[in-house]
């Protein structure tokens, strides 16, 4: 066992440089069940190091990482914000090491160590058999907080878009799956709102990362001071079922994870409606990328200045 750290390292390292940002595919190329064997103060000592080089690598996605830092702490200077870059970098390599390392935890550890604010807005809703629909940001990690809802009585469904290779998608699915997630493709598959949405009316929980969509169908929200698009399916699941529309967000303490429930977003009619709605989630999201802006993992483009003009 006493190579394995380095050696990891290095091989992290290598596949960093032919993958230039995909952090995916150094994750995954790293050692899906190698990062298991190791203790953990071992495995994220490990990635912390991977951070520091794709830091120090200055690739693009970590020059969009910054960008959007930016928008977030418009006002700190250039040596703050790249301290903050790189603390959402490490975090970042944080979620993957945990996630690989997630179907091996004990799950009386993972809740735990899972810490919540507002928790009784998901719980009354959940109580009455009403389902609820959980709109959520890339930040800290998600995957732990579903193993959280699904190891405190609240199974979940929630979507995943299609990786490639195919085996790394199959991976991801096999991996959520034993968390007690069940995972629908955003492509290649059967229509997901009707299968959502039958979820949500038998009182399901249903979760969906949607703090970026460039699609033809999003809307276009204040993100954060900024013009930013975002998917108008959270809003749309919610006010089809009636159920209540709650963001979350969630940021690491120690070695700790926080998940912060917002009040119910209002269900708002028409199309306009549904961008209210959507507001009302990027509201929640600012306050959270706010407060916590270092555990928001976003190396894609967002806002709509940063976007290409045709899109």
């Amino acid at each position: 066992m006493a190579g394995r750290p380095s050696g990891l390292l290095r091989g992290a390292s290598r596949a960093a440089s032919a993958a230039g940002d995909q952090v995916t595919t150094v994750g995954y190329l790293s050692g899906w069940r190698l990062v298991r064997l190791l203790p953990e103060r071992a495995a994220l000592a490990v990635f912390r190091r991977i951070a520091d080089e794709i830091f120090r690598r200055d690739g693009t996605g970590v020059h969009r990482l910054r960008a959007n830092l930016h928008r977030v702490r418009p006002d700190l200077a250039d040596d703050e914000l790249d301290a903050l870059t790189h603390e959402a970098v490490r975090s970042y390599l944080r979620y993957w090491c945990e996630s690989f390392r997630l179907p091996a935890w004990p799950i009386e550890d993972v809740v735990r160590r899972t810490r919540t604010r507002g928790e009784h807005h998901l719980r009354d809703a959940y109580a009455q058999g009403r389902g609820a629909v959980v709109p959520l940001p890339h930040m800290a990690n998600w995957d732990w907080a579903g193993a959280w809802a699904c190891a405190t009585g609240m199974p979940l469904v929630t979507v995943a878009e299609r990786l490639e290779p195919e085996r790394l998608y199959d991976e991801f699915v096999a991996f959520r799956t034993t968390l007690g997630m069940e995972i629908l493709p955003l492509t290649g598959g059967e229509a997901t709102l009707p299968r959502l949405e039958a979820w949500v009316r038998d009182g399901g929980l249903v979760c969906l990362l949607a703090d970026r969509d460039l699609s033809r169908t999003s809307v276009e929200v204040d993100l954060c001071g900024a013009r930013a698009r975002m998917p108008r399916g959270p809003a749309l699941l919610a006010r089809r079922t009636g159920a209540p529309l709650l963001p979350v967000t969630l940021h690491y303490t120690g070695d700790e994870m926080t998940i912060t429930f917002s009040p119910p977003v209002p269900h708002a009619d028409g199309d306009a409606g549904l961008v209210a709605m959507m507001q009302g989630v990027a509201d929640a999201f600012t306050a959270g990328l706010r407060e916590h802006p270092q555990d928001w993992h976003m190396m894609q483009k967002v806002f709509v200045e940063d976007l290409d003009p045709g899109r």
